[in-house]
């Protein structure tokens, strides 16, 4: 059993949570999307997001196992602020560092038994996508793929499709392939990563800290 502090700060979303064995105690986060706009916030709330989750939770620092970090892709700035919040903790801490694909805990917020394509805004008609299976296994790579009316339509023609995030919007203009479904109102959260984090913690599947960086991708938010 493990607690683990989550950072999520991939996206918009300034996304905090602790875990205990997999399962969320506390979580902080602000999610621009519903309150109709976007906005980074993430150099000023991210540190008081982990205390004020450490103090719901009524746990020190010291009492953490490991801190889990969203490792992209996403927001430049983002990343490299949540890496770097969670490099210093782990430094301090003398605790391991485990990263999270943005993606995958994206794709985890559908629980429905469906073919899953997370899609992160990485604007005009790019997105940031990959494609996971009904077990949310990835079957795709990781791509940058700029988007048209017969995107995924080999993928569609197989069965129903959910297809989630901020970029999923834009998708959701062209698309009219009835297999397709949309959750637009939905960015990573720390929320996701907890059963993530605590399968990779059981198998010490962790990151050198000292040489840990951020998968970019590209740069596809300077915010």
């Amino acid at each position: 059993m493990a607690t683990i502090l989550c950072i999520e700060t991939a996206t918009t979303n300034c996304s905090v949570a602790l875990s205990i064995n997999g399962s969320v105690i506390a979580l902080t986060e602000d999610n621009p999307l519903n309150e109709g706009g976007k906005k980074f916030s993430h150099a000023e709330k991210l540190h008081t997001y982990i205390d004020e989750v450490l103090g719901k939770a009524e746990i020190s620092k010291h009492q953490l196992d490991a801190i889990a970090i969203s490792k992209g892709p996403g927001s430049y700035t983002g990343l490299r602020i949540g890496v770097s919040a969670a490099k210093g903790l782990c430094y301090a801490l003398d605790i391991p560092l485990i990263s999270i694909p943005t993606l995958t805990s994206l794709a985890a917020q559908v629980n429905d038994a469906v073919t899953v394509i997370p899609m992160l805004d990485a604007r005009r008609m790019e997105v940031y996508t990959a494609t996971f299976d009904t077990a949310r296994k990835q079957v795709t790579d990781t791509e940058a793929k700029i988007i048209d009316e017969t995107s995924f339509n080999d993928t569609l023609e197989k069965g129903n499709v959910t297809f989630i995030g901020d970029g999923a919007a834009k998708f959701k203009e062209v698309c009219l392939h009835p297999n397709a479904s949309f959750v637009l109102n939905a960015l990573p959260s720390a929320n996701e990563m907890a059963i993530l984090a605590e399968a990779k913690y059981k198998i010490s599947d962790i990151e050198d800290v000292a040489y840990f960086e951020p998968y970019y991708l590209k740069d596809f938010i300077t915010g």
